[in-house]
């Protein structure tokens, strides 16, 4: 038998944006534990804004398990927020109740700003760095200094072992801005990776004595980009059979409910999507190939394969919650029926 480090992590019931929160216990197993012998745990939910302190209890339901390369004989457990039975979801709980398909696959691009002394990774203490333009994908230490490189390849390692489907990273357009992406086949895996490399950048970033700053804008209304969480969608029948005719449908269908988009694709949302720095407009929806001042970017590969494969929504921000954005593209795109379009297509 062996002991292991297991790593509870959860998201709390701060709003708007929830913060991850983690604590261990050590379980002996025969071999790295499968998802069904984690047992349920609990915690003191008048600590995370997620209970009063007259009943406290909260429990923790393991949902998903990865490898901690960070530790020996560790495992990092995703779990979601119970009420004390353990059955019922608690209100914070927004992945218990998301619209969930395998069948649709998610790429996030998520963005993010080093911080250090109250200022963005880079930057002089009085005044900005010069404008924006070397910064993407630079290279150099005047680009993109040495502390930062360091942490995201460190970042990059420490997902791959876990087995969290990582897909790259790259200097963003601000200086002291980066991003990473992941991709997973379901709104819950998905988002479930997105979380957990969220947790391993935080969590290798306090030996750093740095900070990582999620907000959509941070600059404020300034000459520089914000951050975003672009979210590239196909479901099968996108990649499959697709067509113009059912493209044009599925973005009348988004037109439709641009409002119920922006109100789950992260908070202050209209700082970022000012029309500038490569957004649309938040209370206007807009789709263009290879545009990306659209609200989604059509790339020249879906129209060039006859209007099939996956497209990129532009509006989602760093600090959004991928299960609920995952969920809204699946709603939204329900409302189009694929009958009709099939039978045309063939």
């Amino acid at each position: 038998m062996t002991k292991y480090k297991l790593e509870y992590i959860w998201l709390d019931g701060y709003t708007p944006v929830p913060n991850l929160r983690g604590k261990t216990q050590i379980k002996e197993f025969d071999s790295f534990p499968a998802l069904e012998q984690l047992p349920l745990w609990g915690f003191d939910g008048s600590s995370t804004m997620q209970a009063e302190g007259h009943s406290s209890d909260c429990v923790l339901k393991p949902v998903a398990i990865y490898p901690d390369p960070a530790r020996t004989n560790g495992a990092l457990v995703m779990c979601e927020v119970m009420m004390p039975d353990g059955v019922t979801p608690h209100p914070s709980n927004a992945r218990a109740t998301i619209v969930d398909d395998e069948d649709a696959w998610f790429g996030f691009e998520q963005e993010y700003f080093f911080y250090q002394d109250g200022r963005p990774l880079g930057f002089p203490e009085y005044g900005f760095p010069a404008p924006q333009g070397p910064y993407y994908t630079g290279v150099g230490y005047k680009n993109v200094g040495s502390l930062a490189r360091q942490i995201v390849e460190e970042h990059l390692d420490l997902c791959l072992a876990a087995g969290i489907n990582h897909e790259g990273i790259n200097a963003e357009v601000a200086k002291g801005q980066w991003e990473f992406q992941v991709f997973g086949k379901g709104s819950k895996k998905a988002a479930d990776q997105i979380w957990m490399a969220r947790y391993l950048l935080l969590r290798l970033c306090e030996k750093y004595g740095i900070d990582i700053e999620w907000h959509c804008k941070p600059l404020g209304d300034t000459d520089w980009n914000g951050s975003g969480m672009h979210c590239n969608f196909s479901t099968k029948y996108m990649r499959e059979v697709g067509g113009k005719e059912y493209f044009e449908a599925l973005m009348a269908a988004f037109g439709r409910n641009w409002k119920e988009h922006i109100d789950v694709y992260g908070p202050d949302n209209h700082m970022r999507l000012t029309g500038k720095h490569e957004t649309a407009p938040w209370n206007k929806f807009s789709y263009g190939v290879a545009d990306r001042g659209a609200s989604i970017r059509v790339p020249h590969s879906f129209v060039n394969n006859g209007y099939r494969g996956y497209l990129e929504d532009r509006r989602p921000n760093s600090q959004g919650c991928p299960y609920q954005i995952a969920s809204q593209v699946l709603k939204t795109i329900a409302e189009v029926p694929t009958a009709d379009f099939a039978r045309n297509a063939a």
